[in-house]
């Protein structure tokens, strides 16, 4: 590593060069690589759900559907917004009452439950259907272009138009994330740096670093539009120590070396060696999310492993670089760090280590208790603003039409009359059912077939499959809404067990079961991960347990709040905060415990140890948690949607609670288990009968990250 740092150092101006030349393609790259706003496509493609929508697009042209209620309107006046409607790119349909029959036949034929399907006092509604899926960009461009030639009365629900809002809200306030997040950084780097300057250049360097990350996306095609809103924070976030440790270890080297270049070279290969250390367990958390079944954590996990590579590489080149080649500006705008060394807090911590153990103790149980009882959400609009548009309509349709969401049921086309009959009954007498839409239920056996509109045949029936849509005043997502899906699976697999029931309901049952079972997956792959890292890091076979423990208390913790404070918290927080604050914030217990051990190898007994490493290292733990949370707070404090705005504030407060546990709890592992420690531990050769000095005397300032 010492060539190549010597070697980065020489070339430092074409590095630079090579840097800035390099955000071109990067930015072409971010621009061009889609954003999708559904995150049920991200459920897996061999669910029956999912095959289901495949079959309704290939076979139906219907990729997606939303209700549109209008208010208020004359017959005449809603048929011509229908034709207007249909007329717009990437509608294939707009069923009404009048699509299901020929105006030659009486309105009184029409049975009563199809009529009320679509009538409510002075409200009716229609069912408009696209020929894209959900968050296709067709689909969305569709919803806007309803919007502009729909009035006041007009109202729109669904999936689609959730996901369009969503795409608007997304990329009004990412810019602004970033914006916050970089102002928040600031305040933390002005007041633990020693150069007014250089935090500008940290974020420059890293800034760049995100913007390779960002740009070579695009060889994925899309990203989800929560990494897209996360991904820059949180490699801020857990990247920025990485900056800081470099500019300590410089400052240290010259202290006795006078050649900056050659002291630059130095603290370049002391940072690779450190971070590299750093940065493994913070991969392996993002790792670990890329062993979800729901395929957002592979997207989040990768972009976020990448960003970490990316935010490593950027710190041991583009960094020393800026700083060289602007050594005069940096020196000029020196001051003395706002944050002065901790010597006091040290010293209670290791008197009062009983005390803080026993806190943890005592928290424990309820820690655990309330996270794996906190409550979470997995009905995207439940918190959206009430402002949108889609939430409007959600409203609308459940304030005229008592009814929250509708579904497919796809039934094969040569099932008998008489069992179609009989299923439809059984179908209608379902609990929470409003009404069944389809051939047989609107006209009947006995109707005949020559009556009905062929287009009109051709909407509800293909070469396979009869579509059939069913209407429920229960809500996506909950317990009744699943329950009832489950009785209506079960009644049409009796007639048809080759019967699908499909959409956005359905799919977010299956969202529930699967989010559950990841949930314990990615958990148990992250901890076995990071376990084997420190086992292997600190060659130990307690310390693993012990590292651990510490930092899932703090997990428990944080994921607990949320069940004392009655919050509901999105489920996509439950699934992969944990596995980020393992991985995040398991390199403080590491550093402060390698500091620990070298402290008892060089012959302090395990007081003097403790003290020693809580002192040198309490400064770098809470920079480096504070870096954290200034990347994440902001985000969470003003995001407008939940899913990202949770995250964050979970994210934020996470990073100070393990920075309390460590501070706090850890110390009194290295006192309680010290004997388990060092007879478990590869290389310790403890001899507490040696003569030593008193701890105080030897700490000594160590500016480490």
């Amino acid at each position: 590593m010492n060539k190549l740092s010597h070697l980065i150092v020489k070339l430092r101006y074409v590095i630079l060069i090579a840097a800035i030349a390099l955000l071109i393609p990067a930015a072409i790259g971010y621009f061009n690589t889609r954003v999708n706003y559904d995150i049920l496509t991200y459920l897996p493609k061999d669910i029956e759900t999912m095959k289901g929508q495949d079959i309704l697009l290939d076979q139906f042209g219907t990729g997606s559907f939303v209700l549109y209620v209008v208010e208020g309107m004359e017959e005449k006046d809603v048929a011509t917004l229908k034709a207007n409607i249909e007329k717009v790119d990437h509608v294939s349909d707009v069923l009404w009452y009048d699509s299901l029959m020929d105006l030659s036949i009486p309105m009184e034929m029409i049975p009563d439950d199809v009529y009320k399907a679509f009538n409510a006092d002075d409200a009716t509604m229609m069912f408009v259907i696209f020929d894209e899926g959900t968050s296709s960009d067709g689909t969305m461009q569709a919803i806007e272009d309803i919007r502009k030639i729909s009035n006041k009365q007009c109202f729109m629900s669904g999936m689609s138009a959730i996901v369009t809002d969503t795409k608007n809200m997304a990329e009004r306030e990412t810019p602004i994330y970033v914006g916050i997040a970089v102002l928040l950084a600031v305040i933390v780097l002005s007041l633990t740096m020693d150069s007014y300057l250089i935090p500008l250049f940290f974020l420059l360097s890293i800034g760049m670093a995100i913007i390779y990350n960002m740009g070579t996306n695009v060889f994925k095609g899309e990203i989800s539009f929560i990494t897209q809103s996360l991904s820059a924070v949180l490699q801020l976030g857990v990247t920025l120590d990485y900056s800081i440790f470099l500019w300590h270890s410089y400052q240290e080297e010259l202290e006795h070396n006078d050649d900056k270049k050659d002291a630059m070279a130095n603290a370049i290969s002391a940072t690779f060696t450190s971070v590299i250390g750093s940065s493994i367990t913070t991969v392996a958390g993002f790792v670990a999310l890329c062993f979800m079944s729901f395929t957002l954590g592979l997207d989040l996990g990768v972009v976020m492993a990448k960003g970490v590579v990316f935010g490593v590489i950027g710190c041991v080149t583009i960094l020393p670089s800026m700083i060289l080649v602007f050594d005069k500006l940096i020196e000029k705008t020196k001051h003395k760090p706002l944050m002065k060394e901790f010597v006091k807090t040290p010293k209670l911590v290791a008197k009062f280590y009983p005390v803080f153990f026993i806190v943890f103790l005592a928290l424990l149980m309820p820690a655990i208790y309330g996270n794996n009882h906190t409550s979470v959400y997995y009905d995207l609009t439940q918190t959206l603003p009430k402002s949108l548009e889609s939430v409007q309509g959600a409203d609308k349709v459940d304030e005229k039409f008592d009814m929250n969401s509708a579904y497919m049921l796809l039934v094969d086309k040569n099932l008998d009359s008489a069992s179609m009959t009989q299923m439809i009954k059984k179908l209608k007498n379902t609990d929470g059912i409003i009404s069944v839409l389809g051939t047989d239920s609107v006209f009947g056996p006995a109707f005949p077939k020559e009556f009905i509109p062929e287009d009109v045949m051709s909407k509800l029936e293909s070469d396979e499959w009869k579509m059939v849509l069913l209407t429920t005043d229960y809500k996506i997502a909950s317990d009744e809404i699943n329950a009832q899906i489950s009785s209506i699976d079960s009644i049409v697999k009796s007639y048809d067990p080759k019967a699908m029931v499909v959409g956005e309901a359905p799919c977010t049952k299956d969202l529930i079961s699967i989010t559950n079972h990841d949930f314990q997956v990615v958990n148990t792959v992250s901890i076995g991960l990071v376990f084997l890292i420190i086992a292997f890091v600190l060659k130990s076979a307690s310390l693993p347990f012990i590292l651990v423990a510490v930092i899932e208390f703090a997990i428990f913790v944080n994921m607990g709040l949320p069940f004392y404070t009655k919050t509901t918290i999105p489920f996509i927080s439950s699934v992969v905060i944990g596995t980020i604050q393992l991985g995040a914030t398991v390199d403080y217990a590491i550093l402060m415990t390698t500091r620990y051990l070298n402290e008892r190898n060089a012959g302090h007994d395990k007081k003097e140890a403790t003290l020693i490493a809580l002192t040198t290292s309490m400064k770098s733990v809470i920079v480096s948690a504070l870096s954290f949370f200034a990347a994440t707070f902001g985000v969470g404090m003003i995001s407008s949607i939940d899913m990202i705005g949770s995250l964050c504030n979970l994210m934020a407060r996470g990073a100070i609670i393990s920075m309390f546990t460590v501070i706090l709890v850890l110390p009194a592992m290295y006192m309680i288990f010290d004997g388990l420690i060092m007879k478990t531990t590869f290389g310790m050769h403890v001899n507490d009968d040696k003569p030593h000095h008193h701890g105080g005397d030897l700490i000594h300032r160590h500016k480490v990250a």
